[in-house]
């Protein structure tokens, strides 16, 4: 599939079935995360997977957004392992980590499979539940899975602001 395609595609998938997701499917996702760049190729990221009933449970105490999936990716940066710009020092975990989780949400799509970006989270409560996160930024959960046969964009899917808008040439 040409990438625009892709890019046009994919869209959040807020009606996932419970079928289990294949292992070899699982590692293609965590591998486009894996050769996702990072500055400096400092790769301050981590990737958990959930899929474990207590796991899974788990994000349900922490999100409303788990639509029925059977697997969940969550994506963190950890901030004393990224670059840092040194004109005005800003930190590049969360902008890695976002690298990381936008590779793996294409390769969602290109799997055939369904996700959508959650930022909706209890970020403190996660850390509780999952100690093993507590020193990342979480940036996203992603809950994974074939899409249910009345899944659909939303209404809002192909709106977009203007070229004008949003580019400007200099």
């Amino acid at each position: 599939m040409e990438f625009l395609e892709l890019a046009k595609k994919r869209y959040s998938c807020r009606s996932i079935s419970d079928k289990p997701v294949e292992d070899e499917k699982i590692e293609k996702i965590l591998k486009a995360g894996m050769l996702a760049p990072t500055a400096v190729n400092f790769q301050p990221f981590k990737i958990w997977v959930v899929k474990s009933a207590e796991g899974v449970e788990k994000i349900g105490k922490i999100t409303t957004c788990t639509f029925g999936a059977p697997l969940f990716f969550v994506v963190g940066g950890l901030e004393e392992s990224a670059w840092n710009r040194k004109y005005d020092g800003k930190n590049f975990a969360d902008v890695d980590a976002s690298i990381v989780a936008t590779h793996m949400m294409l390769e969602v799509e290109d799997l055939g499979l369904a996700s959508t970006w959650v930022a909706n989270f209890d970020a403190v409560k996660i850390k509780e539940l999952f100690p093993e996160m507590a020193d990342y930024n979480l940036i996203a959960i992603f809950p994974v899975g074939y899409a249910n046969s009345d899944a659909k964009p939303s209404d809002r899917h192909e709106l977009s602001k203007s070229r004008d808008e949003l580019v400007k040439e200099l």
